[in-house]
């Protein structure tokens, strides 16, 4: 069975998290590939493929435009396929924000007109190293908002992996 992993990644969490999955249920066990969908030069076709699993991050409730491009541009393919959306957010890395990781990929089956047969929300992680001031105030007062976790420490991964692997393993053995 063939599986494509069609991703966009912002910050390269998404793309980390697309990389576990080749790496750690690929190989002999499934046969996976990745596509960065954030990459407009390349093309790729899912009819070859029998799964397909769907990745992205959310920056500011959105999903990447060029995944929301390879969605609405695949659609009817897709829909003939079992699909698995993969959210990655920072919502979904507390209790309290599991329904806003929903409604974030409501919003993208709303713009694209696709919905996929299954849907999991995973936490994403921190890039302290990487943000500048207003990046670092947005985090603190938008993104974490009276959440418990103190954003001045350091880079930090909210990811489940075993979570993650166990959900993702299901979807390829149905």
């Amino acid at each position: 069975m063939k599986t494509l992993i069609v991703y966009a990644s912002i910050e390269g969490h998404t793309k980390k998290v697309t990389d576990h999955i080749v790496e750690t249920l690929g190989g002999a066990r499934h046969d996976i590939s990745a596509f960065n969908a954030m990459d407009r030069t390349a093309e790729v076709s899912v009819q070859p493929f029998d799964k397909i699993i769907l990745a992205g991050s959310v920056h500011e409730r959105r999903h990447p435009k060029p995944l929301e491009v390879f969605l609405s541009g695949h659609s009817d393919l897709l829909s003939q396929k079992p699909t698995l959306m993969i959210s990655v957010s920072m919502s979904a890395a507390f209790p309290e924000g599991a329904d806003e990781a929903m409604e974030y990929v409501e919003e993208l089956n709303m713009r694209t007109g696709f919905t996929p047969q299954d849907t999991l929300c995973i936490a994403g992680a921190i890039k302290l190293s990487k943000y500048d001031y207003y990046a670092l105030q947005v985090l603190r007062h938008v993104v974490l908002r009276e959440r418990d976790f103190d954003p001045s420490q350091t880079d930090h991964e909210f990811t489940d992996w075993d979570a993650l692997d166990a959900r993702v393993e299901a979807f390829l053995a149905t």
